[in-house]
């Protein structure tokens, strides 16, 4: 008699307690998004990077919808191609995704580098970059780009070159000058040496074996780091004020170790240089393609010379290109250089009645958005007037989006313009071969890399 009263007096304070977890096991897992793995490890790699991703994109959206599973370069990814995911995963529940790589790229550019960072440390090296990058900051590097620029131009007169290629270099010697300003000649060819053959395993499988394109990019990347520390050791015993972004990583007061800031810097080059290049290698394409759109901007660049005693660009004058920076916009969507950006679930994550699984890759397809008909009507069509009004949020997001996007993106578009003022006003090109044709991997670029020949006016 007492056992039963106790019992009933207990049954429904435990029932009160163990009632969620009932609940919970009787409710239906949501099941993955719909979609193919490929084969085992490999995945569905060499569809992805080997084929136009527009015609990759488009099969696996038009079978499964707007989101969708695969594997690639090792992961297992949830494939996102609207604006409301792009945002969702981005902005409003950024932090249930951490920014992430495949590991091959993780361990060439080095875990500690900002693409890989969350919190605190991340915040602490937006802010080191920023300080470096942001437009009070990059207005004294417009005499040195321009001399880049005019440097590189002037190299390539009256030869066959390919476009994509010299844009490289152009883009290197930049990207060196921002990250060690007049020290950049230190060592500079040997970094480019080595960065040449840590570049080209950035999309392979991370198989560390003696002979394949992984294990020597991981050989060139301790080089680099050899070399870097060389150059951090020599900018500790000049003591000069420097203004830089070497300088501003070196910070006494942020405490970087030489580990992180070698894995910075490498990240930095990482991102300035083939993104930047292939935009230029595109513009010139375009505006080849286009007269009445070379004309308008030669006409803009022209403009901004006359009645200058000298022949020189100013920060003052980048603002006055609006034809060309909308030449720049358009190019950005329409090559879609970077067609999507990876992060990682940090846990279970429900959308759209789909799971994503904790530890899954997600990319946000940047490419599909921009060649949406929907948001941008003939999106195959180049037309820089389409951005006299701004696009809708998160339908335009050529450097990404959220706190993890491209700090560095202010100094690329500066490159461009500057070279772009001295292409037009000095030059015509005329592009060789067969130029309807695009290569893949990892960048879209027109086919063998837009080779030209470029003339003095």
């Amino acid at each position: 008699m007492a056992f039963h009263l106790i019992f009933c007096f207990f049954a429904p304070i435990l029932f009160i307690f163990i009632f969620p977890y009932l609940r919970n096991l009787n409710r239906r897992q949501p099941p993955l998004p719909p979609g193919t793995l490929g084969w085992p490890y490999i995945g569905e790699t060499f569809q992805l990077y080997s084929r136009n991703p527009n015609v990759f994109f488009a099969s696996k959206q038009q079978r499964y919808g707007s989101i969708f599973k695969t594997h690639v370069l090792g992961c297992p990814c949830v494939m996102m191609s609207s604006p409301e995911a792009a945002k969702f995963v981005l902005l409003t529940k950024s932090h249930l995704f951490k920014p992430t790589f495949p590991a091959s790229k993780e361990r060439m550019l080095g875990k500690q580098a900002i693409f890989f960072s969350r919190g605190r440390y991340h915040a602490k090296l937006r802010k080191l970059v920023l300080r470096a990058f942001m437009p009070d900051a990059i207005k004294s590097f417009v005499p040195n780009i321009e001399s880049v620029a005019e440097h590189s131009l002037r190299s390539l007169e009256g030869r066959l070159v390919t476009t994509f290629h010299e844009m490289k270099t152009y883009t290197f010697d930049v990207a060196l000058l921002s990250i060690f300003g007049q020290d950049r000649v230190l060592y500079s060819e040997d970094l480019k040496r080595w960065y040449y053959v840590l570049e080209k395993g950035y999309n392979s499988m991370p198989v560390n074996l003696a002979g394949t394109l992984f294990n020597k990019s991981m050989k060139a990347r301790k080089e680099i780091a050899r070399i870097l520390a060389k150059i951090i050791s020599a900018r500790r015993q000049m003591k000069a004020d420097c203004h830089d972004l070497l300088e501003s990583l070196m910070s006494d007061e942020q405490g970087l170790t030489d580990e992180q800031i070698t894995d910075n810097i490498i990240g930095v080059i990482f991102a300035a240089r083939d993104t930047t290049a292939s935009v230029l290698t595109w513009i010139i394409k375009y505006l080849g393609e286009n007269p009445s759109i070379l004309e308008a901007v030669t006409e803009e660049q022209e403009a901004i010379g006359r009645g200058k005693e000298e022949q020189k660009l100013s920060w003052e004058d980048t603002k006055k290109m609006p034809m060309t920076s909308r030449v720049i916009q358009e190019t950005l969507r329409v090559a879609s250089i970077l067609s999507f950006t990876f992060r990682e679930a940090v846990e279970d994550v429900e959308y759209e009645g789909y799971v994503i699984p904790k530890g899954w890759k997600v990319l946000p397809l940047f490419r599909n958005i921009h060649h949406s008909p929907e948001i941008f009507p003939h999106p195959e069509k180049f037309d820089p007037s389409r951005f006299q009004v701004a696009p809708r949020p998160n339908t335009f997001m050529p450097f990404g989006s959220g706190t993890h996007s491209c700090p560095g993106n202010e100094l690329a578009k500066l490159e461009i313009m500057v070279l772009v003022h001295h292409l037009t006003t000095k030059y015509r090109w005329q592009m060789e071969g067969s130029n309807s044709g695009i290569q893949y991997g990892p960048f879209a670029l027109p086919q063998n890399g837009l080779p030209i020949r470029l003339f003095r006016k």
